[in-house]
Formats: C-alpha cells, sequence, structure tokens
C-alpha cells in the first residue's frame, strides 16, 4: 500500500474556536508501522487534536486552523484537497461505537464504500477480509444478516474498525476506542492494535497510562495550563515518557499526582 518511508505529520497545528485559541504549535511526526498515544488531562486539545489530522474538526462551524498537516508529504488543507478523500485514506474509531442502526453487520463493512459511491469488487471477500483484521470475523460469521445493535459494545466498537478498514485507509486514528468498554473487550482491542500497526500508522487519544504502554510505540503528553492553550509537553519513546521524562510535569502526570 505504501513504502516505507511513508508517515503523518503536523506542523505547528493552532486551532481556535471562534476566539478562543485551545491549541498552540504542535508539532508531531507518526511514522508508518507505529503506533502514537496522546496523553493528558481532560480539556487539553488531544482529541480536538486528533480530528485536526483528517479534517473532522472543520465540522465544528467555528472552527479555525493555522499549521499544515502532510499525508505522504502533502498537505491534507491543500486548497485542491477534497476532504472526503482525506477521511477515506486517514480513518476514525470514535470514543463511543457507532454502527449504522438500520443496517446489518455486513451492510455496516461496506456502508463507508457506499456512501462515498466506490465501486465493491468482490464484497462478500472484503467483508471477511475486514472482520478478520478487526478481529471479530470468528464472532460474526454466522450472523452477518443481523442488526449491528445486536452486537455488544466491544463487538460494536469492532466492527466500527473493520467499517474504517473496508476503505483502505493509512492511517487509523482512534479518539479514547476503549473509555465505554469493559476490560475484556479492551484488551481485544489492544491486541487489534497491536495487529493492524504492521499495515499503517495508528494514532490512539488514551486516558489510560496502562494502556498507551501497552500498545504505543511514541507517546505525546498534551497539557493546557492556567487558561492557555493546549500544547505539547513532551514527545517521545513510550518508555521514555513514562520512565524516564525530562520535563517534571510529565512525571507528575504518568505518576497519577494530577489529571
Amino acid at each position: 500500500m505504501m513504502d516505507q518511508q511513508f508517515h503523518l505529520e503536523s506542523k505547528d497545528i493552532n486551532v481556535w474556536f471562534g476566539e478562543r485559541h485551545v491549541l498552540k504549535n504542535v508539532s508531531l511526526q507518526f511514522p508508518i508501522n507505529q503506533v502514537t498515544a496522546l496523553i493528558g488531562p481532560s480539556g487539553c486539545g488531544k482529541s480536538t487534536f486528533i480530528r485536526t489530522l483528517n479534517r473532522m474538526h472543520e465540522l465544528i462551524p467555528s472552527a479555525g486552523l493555522a499549521g499544515a498537516v502532510l499525508l505522504n508529504g502533502e498537505d491534507i488543507y491543500g486548497e485542491a484537497i477534497d476532504p472526503v478523500d482525506v477521511r477515506e485514506k486517514i480513518g476514525m474509531v470514535f470514543q463511543k461505537p457507532n454502527p449504522f442502526p438500520t443496517m446489518s453487520i455486513k451492510e455496516n463493512v461496506l456502508s463507508g464504500l457506499k456512501l462515498s459511491g466506490r465501486k465493491i469488487d468482490n464484497g462478500a471477500e472484503l467483508v471477511e477480509t475486514s472482520l478478520r483484521r478487526a478481529s471479530i470475523w470468528n464472532e460474526v460469521k454466522d450472523r452477518l444478516g443481523e442488526p449491528a445493535l445486536s452486537l455488544s459494545g466491544g463487538q460494536q466498537q469492532r466492527l466500527c474498525i473493520a467499517r474504517s478498514l473496508a476503505m483502505g485507509p493509512d492511517v487509523l486514528l482512534m479518539d479514547e476506542p476503549c473509555s465505554a468498554l469493559d476490560p475484556g473487550s479492551t484488551r481485544r482491542i489492544e491486541e487489534t492494535i497491536l495487529e493492524l500497526k504492521d499495515s499503517m500508522t495508528i494514532v490512539i487519544v488514551t486516558h489510560n497510562m496502562q494502556q498507551a504502554q501497552r500498545v504505543a510505540d511514541q507517546t505525546a503528553f498534551f497539557l493546557s495550563e492556567d487558561g492557555d492553550p493546549g500544547h505539547v509537553v513532551e514527545f517521545g519513546a513510550t518508555n521514555d515518557i513514562f520512565h524516564g521524562p525530562i520535563d517534571p510535569r510529565t512525571n507528575e502526570y504518568v505518576n497519577g499526582r494530577f489529571g
């Protein structure tokens, strides 16, 4: 799908909602075959930032942005770039599972392709491949015609991952994908993330410090202090962030002293 040099990169991202400056000068690199965790207290801009990476944030009427997001070296905010195309290449899984309630399991997997008007060749094969990659095929292979809402919460989230994978994305963004799930479902999602990183770039927002250490190769610590915009305090290898941070604020946060 891509060569080993591929990566996603943000350069000096600043975000405003109306007059409020919510993110300041965020520059991060996301290499292929790696998982990057975004950590930090609530309200520091992590979810806002991850939505800038596939132009989801601009769906909010008051949102403004400065800076660049590069995919394969090309700015996704370029004038000639269609945001719909961006969201096909950079998929997203949200905090709460959101399968289409009136569609079957099979229809949900193919829904993104149909909505984008793309031709579907070998639909049955694509459904199976996507569900296998999302680690849910064996649980639903005899239920493909059943409503998506007949699945448990954890299964619905993996179905949403399969729906994104069916689009063939280069990057998968995950905004707290396990926060509403039980420990068993969380473990399966984490196993899926580790398997998927062999073929794509993954960025995950998480409040679970143990989860970040289990799945992420690198971690960015976001913070907003005294009403200032959210910004990155420290960014590096996950092991360094958790066991040898440079900034004392990072050390205090990862050790549970605030946030």
